[in-house]
C-alpha cells in the first residue's frame, strides 16, 4: 500500500489556485469591512457575494476535476454541492439571510465540513500544505456551525467565520498557487 506522500497526482493549475485565493481575499475583505454592515442591503449584497463565491468555487472544483482526474467523484460531488448553495443562496437571499439564519448556519457547516474533508484527503494525495490548512481550518469551522447553529446570532457568527477563512485561507492559495509555478 503506498503512502500519501507516494501518491503522485497532478495539481491543480496554478492560475486556478491563485484566482481562487484572489477572490477569496476580496470576498473575506468585503464580509470583514464593509462600511454600514448594520443596514440590510449591505447585509444582502454580502450574501449575495457569498453565493457567487460558493458557485464561483464550485466551478473551479468541476474544472480541477478535467484538470486532474484523481479523485475525480470527490471533486465532482462538492463541486455541485457548492453550486447548488451558490443558487440557493441566490435564489434566496432574505431567507438565507434574515429568516432561516440557523439552517444556513448549519448547510454551511456541513459545507466547511465536506470541503475541509475533501481538501484534506487532497492535500494527502499531493494537493500541498495549503489544502491541508484550508482543509482542517474548513472542518474546524463546520463543526463549530453545526455544533451551534440553533444558538441565537449565529447567522453572524457565520458570516465573521466565513469572512476570516475566506480571508486568511485566500491568501494561503495565493502563496501555493505561486509557489507551484515557480516549481
Amino acid at each position: 500500500m503506498a503512502e500519501a506522500s507516494q501518491v503522485e497526482t497532478e495539481q491543480r493549475p496554478w492560475w486556478l489556485i491563485v484566482s481562487a485565493g484572489v477572490l477569496a481575499v476580496i470576498v473575506g475583505a468585503i464580509l470583514l469591512w464593509a462600511p454600514a454592515k448594520e443596514k440590510v442591503d449591505t447585509y444582502l449584497i454580502l450574501v449575495a457575494l457569498l453565493g457567487i463565491y460558493f458557485l464561483i468555487q464550485g466551478i473551479f472544483d468541476l474544472i480541477s476535476m478535467f484538470v486532474d482526474h484523481s479523485m475525480w467523484g470527490w471533486k465532482l460531488f462538492i463541486g455541485l454541492v457548492s453550486i447548488l448553495a451558490g443558487f440557493v443562496v441566490l435564489a434566496y437571499p432574505v431567507a438565507s439571510a434574515l429568516t432561516l439564519p440557523r439552517i444556513f448556519a448549519l448547510v454551511l457547516g456541513l459545507w466547511g465540513l465536506f470541503y475541509g474533508v475533501i481538501l484534506l484527503l487532497m492535500a494527502f494525495r499531493g494537493g500541498g500544505w495549503g489544502a491541508g490548512i484550508l482543509g482542517v481550518l474548513g472542518i474546524i469551522f463546520g463543526i463549530i456551525l453545526i455544533a451551534n447553529y440553533s444558538v441565537p446570532g449565529m447567522g453572524l457568527a457565520t458570516l465573521w467565520a466565513i469572512a476570516i477563512t475566506s480571508f486568511l485561507g485566500g491568501f494561503l492559495l495565493i502563496y501555493q498557487g505561486f509557489k507551484q509555478r515557480s516549481e
